[in-house]
């Protein structure tokens, strides 16, 4: 027998972190785990535009996407994962990975976006020094 989810406990348990934004891209939740990831406390997100971890150079794309998306009402990233840079409070680099989901009201209108995002910063870099150390064995090799 399954019982009744508790919403705002899943959202504060769960690893990765959980950000929705509204139609215009402003936070409308931001999870303990995000704060982990980010570096803002939740009342310094809430209400922020998303511009609060997307890289100065990305987001005129990041934009053009996200009103896409809102007018169409389709995404091409509901099922696969998106990998791209954001950045914390502190200014520093991260690479994550996430993917996307639509909510819609009562009335199925477009409301907003869900993201689960996971910091895969050092698995970024292991796996940059793994390809460079490659390159430079097979130039050892090839020399």
């Amino acid at each position: 027998m399954q019982t009744a989810i508790d919403f705002e406990q899943l959202v504060g348990a769960v690893g990765d972190a959980i950000i929705i934004s509204d139609a215009q891209g402003r936070i409308t939740l931001w999870n303990p785990a995000a704060e982990r990831m980010f570096g803002f406390t939740q009342s310094e997100a809430m209400g922020q535009s998303l511009d609060l971890i997307i890289p100065a150079r990305l987001r005129g794309r990041h934009w053009d996407g996200y009103h896409k998306t809102m007018a169409s009402g389709q995404t091409r990233y509901g099922n696969d994962v998106l990998r791209v840079p954001a950045v914390d409070k502190a200014g520093r680099s991260l690479s994550i990975a996430f993917t996307v989901a639509l909510l819609h009201s009562p009335e199925h209108e477009l409301t907003g976006i869900v993201a689960v995002i996971r910091d895969e910063t050092s698995r970024f870099q292991e796996e940059r020094n793994l390809r460079k150390r490659l390159a430079e064995l097979e130039a050892r090799v090839g020399a």
